[in-house]
């Protein structure tokens, strides 16, 4: 598997507890590097995953459905939400979208007690 360097004519060779301990050693490294090898693939699989999985989306391509009686108070625009804020039958309710793919990521109602 590995290519050992040519040895010098004075070198003595190894005693079998010295072959058994670079067997080791050889074997400890190449699983050492395997394991970065796949710790390395795993990172950049994750990256090329979120790449092709983010979308962007075009101002004309999303229509947020209200409900009939819905009234827009306001409308803003922070930290990567658009927040509208709506009166929907006598009732005060936010809405929170994400500004990239404007997919809606919360709904807050407000509710008179009994």
């Amino acid at each position: 598997m590995f290519l050992s360097p040519p040895e010098p004519e004075n070198q003595e060779p190894l005693s079998p507890d010295q072959e058994r301990i670079l067997r080791k050693v050889r074997r400890f490294s190449t699983i050492s590097v395997l394991i970065m090898v796949l710790g390395l693939a795993a990172v950049f699989g994750v990256i090329a995953y979120r790449m092709l999985r983010s979308k962007t989306v075009s101002a004309g391509d999303v229509v947020a459905t209200l409900p009939r009686d819905a009234r827009i108070l306001s409308t803003a625009v922070a930290d990567g939400l658009v927040v509208v804020t709506l009166e929907v039958g006598g009732a005060v309710e936010i809405r929170t979208y994400r500004v990239d793919t404007l997919a809606q990521t919360g709904r807050l109602r407000f509710a008179f007690e009994p």
